[in-house]
C-alpha cells in the first residue's frame, strides 16, 4: 500500500507548516459525507500514532490512519493552481463515482 505525493503538493506542505512553525506532516483521511458517500480530510499532525501509516516524499510526510489508508490505497495528492483558484487534487484510482459538486466519491 503506497500514498504519493507531487514536488508541488510537498512544496505546499512544506510551506504551510513553516508558516505554522510546528508539525510533523498532514493527515489525509477520508469521511463519511456528501451525496456520494465519502470526503476527503486533510489536517496537520503534531504527532503520529502508533497505528498511523506515513509515507514520505520530495520530504514531507503524509499520515494515514488504518481505516482511511483502504480507500486511499494508490493515491496521488497533488496542488494545483487553475486560474484563481488553488487546492490539493486527489488521483484516487479507486474511485468509482463522484457526486456533481465534487465534493464527495464513492468507491
Amino acid at each position: 500500500m503506497a500514498i504519493q505525493m507531487t514536488e508541488a503538493a510537498a512544496n505546499h506542505i512544506q510551506r504551510s507548516l513553516a508558516g505554522r512553525g510546528k508539525g510533523e506532516g498532514i493527515r489525509l483521511g477520508v469521511r463519511t459525507t456528501g451525496c456520494s458517500g465519502l470526503a476527503y480530510v486533510l489536517e496537520f499532525v503534531d504527532e503520529v500514532g502508533e497505528d498511523d501509516q506515513v509515507f514520505e516524499s520530495h520530504g514531507q510526510k503524509v499520515i494515514i490512519d488504518p481505516k482511511s489508508l483502504t480507500y486511499l490505497d494508490g493515491t496521488e495528492l497533488d496542488f494545483v493552481k487553475e486560474g484563481l483558484n488553488e487546492g490539493f487534487k486527489f488521483n484516487n484510482p479507486n474511485v468509482r463515482g463522484e457526486c456533481g459538486c465534487g465534493e464527495s466519491f464513492n468507491i
